[in-house]
């Protein structure tokens, strides 16, 4: 099974698309951020030297650039570092970001309708819930 599961020429199909070629190298980088579901680059580069591939971490930065630009990868801020990248094939959510343990939750965009539909009516303006994090304090902590 390809980097991008039972229909695994579709991502070479969406980088060919935008003129870029699909190479080892991107699909390695693909696989490595679906394994790992919420991934910083410095975390791919470790999960595809894990693999057997030698990538330096500028190499995976282009790469996701990229793999984020044909809209087959994602990123939001987690922390106050490097982005963490996310798959698009799942379900848009945002994220809780517990700011005592670190904890992340995935939470569906459905959860944050009332929030969205009142920004587009009071301010006229479409909120994109996949790059939302919010901070606070988790139930555990």
């Amino acid at each position: 099974m390809g980097a991008a599961g039972a229909g695994s020429t579709d991502w070479q199909e969406r980088l060919r698309a935008r003129g870029y070629r699909a190479t080892p190298q991107r699909e390695l980088v693909l696989a490595a951020v679906q394994r790992l579901r919420h991934a910083t680059p410095d975390d791919v580069l470790s999960e595809v030297r894990r693999t057997s591939a030698s990538l330096n971490l500028s190499t995976v930065y282009r790469t996701l650039e990229v793999l984020e630009e044909v809209g087959l990868i994602r990123h939001a801020h987690l922390s106050d570092r490097a982005p963490t990248y996310h798959a698009m094939g799942e379900d848009e959510h945002f994220h809780l970001v517990c700011r005592s343990c670190g904890a992340v939750l995935s939470v569906g965009s459905a959860e944050g309708s009332a929030f969205v539909d009142a920004l587009r009516a009071k301010h006229g303006f479409a909120a994109d819930l996949g790059h939302l994090t919010v901070f606070g304090t988790c139930a555990d902590c």
